[in-house]
């Protein structure tokens, strides 16, 4: 197609006429603001969730687990990544066959929606004088910001069961979780035994092993060596650790050095159990004749 030089006279100035483009219905600018929300009201209308698990009812299942985030206030740039990386997993999936339902769920217990709650009261922990009110206060902040993000979850455009959703603070999840654990009771799988438990004192909370970190620390390092030991009657015998490089047991005399560091020396209980062998040899460093060994020698 050609253009005359009418067309491109000065005093026209119609430049319009000289673009030639397709002819569309599609808005040439994304107003998102103002089309995403029909779009999602487009989704509920047709229940497009309920739709995509109904035509995969029979296929192979993939469950995505939620890791509930707190419900202690509005959802952030990490709560929204966490929502729409698992909608991808769980959307793909549901495009590759598999029928993907996608259960959201929150965490309200812990210790920051109680500092979320304090922030929002203005008060300090130290200051809580009716502690079965606060509880309830809790409990009443955690459904709010509950809600708050669920309607962000959806307004990212993330498909789920946000309806039925499980909640830790609900009865039928604590039911739940005690039926659970009545049944691995039952079948012996719980004993009571000691544990360490990390305190963190500004806090003052329980933490988790994960969230424990150790500073970095340099020791001296001793090279000790022991004898053999007889075994005690009705006990296994104890002796020493064989060296790495020994197939079989250590025989009595032989007493090869051992490096620990000095601060784990005291109550420090080993176990070496050779190859094809069921029996095992403990060696108690508290009860054993240690000589040290000059670092010259």
């Amino acid at each position: 197609m050609t253009t005359t030089n009418a067309d491109l006279s000065p005093a026209r100035r119609d430049y319009s006429r000289t673009v030639f483009l397709p002819s569309t219905s599609f808005s040439m600018r994304g107003d998102l603001t103002k089309k995403e929300p029909g779009i999602l009201e487009a989704w509920a209308k047709m229940d497009l969730y309920g739709r995509m698990l109904e035509k995969r009812r029979a296929a192979r299942p993939f469950i995505l687990h939620d890791g509930p985030p707190y419900a202690n206030g509005p959802i952030h740039i990490g709560t929204a990544l966490n929502k729409i990386l698992k909608d991808m997993v769980v959307k793909s999936h549901a495009l590759m066959g598999y029928y993907s339902p996608y259960v959201p769920g929150w965490d309200c217990h812990g210790l920051p929606i109680e500092q979320a709650l304090l922030k929002e009261m203005k008060m300090g922990k130290r200051h809580i004088d009716d502690i079965p009110a606060f509880r309830r206060s809790a409990r009443e902040f955690a459904g709010r910001f509950l809600d708050i993000q669920r309607e962000g979850f959806k307004r990212l455009g993330v498909l789920a069961a946000w309806d039925k959703p499980y909640i830790t603070m609900s009865n039928s999840y604590e039911g739940t979780v005690i039926r659970a654990f009545r049944e691995l009771l039952e079948k012996g799988h719980i004993h009571r035994d000691k544990k360490t438990i990390y305190w963190c004192v500004s806090c003052e909370t329980a933490l988790a092993d994960a969230e424990v970190e150790y500073a970095d620390k340099t020791s001296p390092s001793i090279y000790v060596r022991f004898p053999c030991r007889p075994c005690r009657k009705g006990r296994p015998p104890m002796r020493r650790a064989a060296p790495p490089s020994s197939s079989g047991p250590p025989r009595r005399g032989r007493c090869p050095p051992i490096w620990r560091p000095p601060w784990r020396r005291p109550r420090t209980t080993g176990c070496w159990r050779p190859p094809g062998s069921c029996s095992s040899w403990r060696i108690n460093w508290l009860t054993l004749s240690l000589r040290l060994q000059a670092s010259k020698r």
